[in-house]
């Protein structure tokens, strides 16, 4: 499979790096404390961890809960790594053609990005970049005016079912999914990893080999 696009935007956790085995740790410590009994579900992954803790405890909690959280998993953001494939397909992607919009806040972001060695963009979009997290538009619609490129110009790469949304609410021009979670999403194609995947003169392949869906 073959797609035109001129700029591609990735979703961070589940997409370029694995941080779930450290951000699983800090949220079942965190249920210990806050939210006896807590699973952190499919339906919670790519949502920022600001509009979950407003959820699930009362309104006179929540910075003091929410500041918990931001510090447990700040402190296990070392386990972070890269998947098999990120570097390889980032390493084909021109200056200024591709950002990463993220649901983390900045400081748990870049730790995240630095512990996986992953290259920062200046154009780095996190959960205090919008007033709406996903799977509101609103961050990738930022990602892409921030690259100046339209968001119906990008792919976008999420593992989410809600990051998905999101990119087709903005209008993305190709929605990929990363991971078997998402073969039952709005995704355009599923793939299990960025492995294998090529971008070069502004077309986005796909081996049929490693296509899910």
């Amino acid at each position: 499979m073959h797609k035109s696009v001129s700029g591609l935007l990735f979703d961070n956790d589940g997409v370029l790096v694995d941080s779930m085995p450290g951000a699983l740790e800090a949220w079942v410590e965190w249920g210990d404390k806050y939210h006896p009994n807590f699973e952190l579900k499919a339906s919670y992954m790519g949502r920022r961890a600001s509009d979950i803790v407003r959820e699930l405890v009362e309104p006179e909690l929540f910075q003091e809960a929410y500041e918990f959280i931001n510090q447990l998993e700040l402190d296990k953001s070392i386990t972070t790594q890269a998947f098999q494939g990120t570097m390889d397909l980032l390493d084909q992607l021109p200056e200024g053609k591709w950002n990463i919009v993220t649901g983390a806040g900045p400081e748990l972001a870049l730790a995240r990005l630095l512990a996986a060695g992953i290259p920062i963009p200046s154009t780095l979009v996190t959960a205090y970049d919008a007033k709406k997290g996903k799977p509101d538009p609103e961050p990738y619609l930022i990602g892409a005016e921030r690259l100046g490129i339209p968001l119906a110009e990008c792919a976008v790469f999420e593992d989410a079912p809600a990051g998905l949304i999101a990119g087709q609410r903005g209008g993305a021009a190709f929605l990929v999914g990363i991971g078997e979670q998402t073969l039952d999403s709005v995704a355009d194609v599923v793939v299990l990893s960025l492995e294998g995947l090529k971008y070069s003169d502004g077309v986005l392949e796909i081996p049929d080999d490693k296509r899910l869906r």
